[in-house]
């Protein structure tokens, strides 16, 4: 029973998104006040932007061409 509990808490670890979400969240919808800010950091998070929604872009053609041959 403890070893069956072990295996589905191992592929429950494999679903979390916590982190990923939080990122995504922060990146996208909302911004922290308490995060420091400086140039920098402002380009590093608009070039992530940028290749986050081109790789998504890019995903979508790929995905309808293959449905569509």
């Amino acid at each position: 029973m403890q070893e069956d509990n072990n295996k589905n808490a191992g592929w429950k670890s494999y679903f979390q998104f916590g982190e990923v979400t939080n990122y995504f969240t922060r990146l996208f919808i909302r911004k922290d006040p308490d995060a420091p800010s400086n140039t920098n950091l402002k380009m590093m998070h608009g070039i992530n932007k940028i290749s986050i929604i081109l790789f998504l872009v890019a995903l979508i053609i790929m995905i309808s061409r293959a449905f569509l041959r």
